[in-house]
């Protein structure tokens, strides 16, 4: 692609976008919210299909556990949306993270991105929205590398730039796939968490006064969250980041609304924990959220 058409791919599309959504939905409670969140912005996104991401935590037994417990959230969130519709349109990613940067882990969804972005260019790009571990997108990469001119990779994943390290939860998972998307080539637009979308949290009353008795899904969102702080702040002051619907709301960012970027080189996520910044390529690296703005049309959207 041309340097115009390259920074042009870093900034906010004006027209509806297709876009798909990579995630590893039953990591935390965020990731609901944020698939609720983008097949309800169907003003401007046109999902063409949802992928389940690999994670490895208390919530799984494995990568390949953590993909299909994310495989199968992904279908109740549809099933509770009234989205059945939809299902055909997801796919199950990696089993495990990549080896090296060199091979590919192969799944459905790997297959399925390297093949569907064949059908974009870089004048009219596939947005690959991915809130989990990047090794299905990483994968697709490998195995089909001409789809770096045709696509645009929105990633939550990593820390601030000027954070003390960035052992960040999708990152530290995969760092051999982290080091590919933000070497490939393809216009990147990295969301960090600390230092920059940890500014976007919630608490239950404020879920209970704007959704509470809106719709099933709705309900379902509070009773998730609300569930899951009784295994961390039981009896305790809490809010909650729900960090993964920033990645959605970039697409949404017309006028800087919800969030502020800037070009920054794209770093190199080291195994160490920490980014080499040497004087590559560029990235739009998101510096600051506009949280109220963003939930005002978030829970808009929602209670439908």
């Amino acid at each position: 692609m041309t340097d115009q058409e390259y920074y042009n791919n870093l900034k906010v599309p004006e027209r509806c976008i297709d876009a798909v959504l990579d995630t590893d939905a039953y990591n935390e409670i965020d990731d609901q919210f944020a698939i609720a969140y983008m097949l309800r912005s169907n003003e401007k996104i046109n999902v063409k299909a949802i992928y389940a991401a690999p994670f490895f935590n208390s919530n799984s037994t494995s990568p390949k556990d953590g993909m299909e417990r994310s495989y199968n959230e992904i279908i109740n969130l549809l099933t509770l949306d009234k989205r059945d519709d939809f299902v055909k349109n997801v796919y199950k990613g990696s089993e495990t993270y990549l080896t090296d940067e060199k091979t590919p882990v192969i799944s459905d969804a790997a297959e399925h991105l390297a093949k569907l972005a064949m059908n974009y260019s870089s004048e009219s790009p596939l947005y690959v929205v991915a809130i989990g571990a990047i090794t299905n997108v990483a994968s697709a990469i490998l195995i089909n590398p001409k789809i770096v001119e045709n696509i645009v990779i929105v990633w939550l994943g990593g820390h601030a730039l000027e954070w003390g390290d960035t052992k960040e939860f999708n990152m530290c998972q995969d760092y051999a796939a982290a080091r590919i998307v933000f070497g490939c080539g393809a216009p990147l637009v990295q969301l960090p968490c600390f230092g920059v979308v940890d500014k976007f949290y919630t608490s239950e009353p404020e879920l209970r006064y704007w959704l509470g008795g809106k719709n099933p899904l709705c309900d379902y969102l509070i009773k998730h969250t609300a569930d899951a702080a009784q295994t961390y702040a039981k009896g305790r002051v809490w809010t909650r980041v729900i960090w993964d619907v920033t990645a959605v709301a970039w697409l949404l960012n017309d006028n800087d609304r919800f969030m502020k970027g800037r070009l920054e080189y794209s770093p190199i996520p080291e195994d160490s924990g920490h980014y080499s910044r040497p004087r590559r390529h560029m990235i739009n690296y998101i510096y600051d959220i506009h949280r109220d703005c963003l939930f005002e049309d978030l829970f808009k959207k929602l209670s439908k």
